[in-house]
């Protein structure tokens, strides 16, 4: 029975060069496309993947909030993290998130068909690039456990508002894409301000680039 595979990126370029690739496996099928983590989300939800080939850095719904989302939703679906970024932040975020591999995308596409079957099959997957970068941020974590994060702060919507925020939506604009009022964007907006203790857009903005929330590439 083949793998059946969601990719899940903004370039529509990478994922049918993707799509063309793992197709040409016996045992694989690219089921779905998704440009967004939103998208990726509903699609899982009716299409029942096994494994989601997942991008970190997008817009509107980053990796790591959509793959927060797919594992408490469907835990049975395996995501893949596949990013340009060797960076801990995007590393360390979609493994706490739930992720269960994490490669580059200047691997060798052997090494992703390699990984993908891993994971179906309950197994996890580093490539060497970013193992040591993972075993890196576990050290530096354990020797500051209080340091504060956007994940240890901010609720699973406050960080889904602020890089809707830092990509530069009007409150209105978020209102619509959440579906919900503008008054409840405002509030939220409020208790992110007051949790980081920060009071303009411009630093928003720096720190969810910081935090690994948006790349605003």
């Amino acid at each position: 029975m083949s793998i059946r595979v969601i990719l899940c990126d903004d370039h529509r370029v990478i994922r049918q060069g993707l799509r063309n690739l793992i197709d040409q496996q016996e045992d694989m099928d690219v089921i779905a496309e998704a440009e967004n983590g939103r998208e990726a989300i509903d699609l899982i939800a009716e299409l029942e993947p096994d494994v989601v080939v997942m991008d970190v850095a997008m817009p509107e719904l980053n990796g790591i909030e959509a793959t927060r989302k797919i594992i408490d939703e469907s835990p049975e679906v395996r995501v893949l993290a596949l990013s340009m970024h060797a960076d801990r932040h995007y590393a360390a975020g979609m493994l706490g998130a739930g992720a269960s591999g994490y490669l580059l995308k200047d691997c060798a596409f052997e090494e992703l068909a390699d990984a993908i079957r891993r994971v179906s099959h309950g197994s996890t997957y580093l490539s060497p690039d970013i193992a040591g970068v993972v075993v890196k941020d576990y050290v530096e974590r354990l020797s500051a456990p209080s340091d504060d994060t956007a994940f240890s702060v901010l609720t699973d919507r406050e960080r889904e508002v602020l890089q809707l925020v830092a990509e530069g939506n009007t409150t209105k604009q978020i209102a619509k894409m959440l579906h919900v009022s503008v008054k409840t964007i405002e509030s939220h907006r409020q208790n992110i301000m007051d949790k980081l203790e920060i009071r303009s857009v411009a630093e928003l903005t720096k720190y969810a680039v910081r935090e690994g929330l948006t790349s605003l590439e």
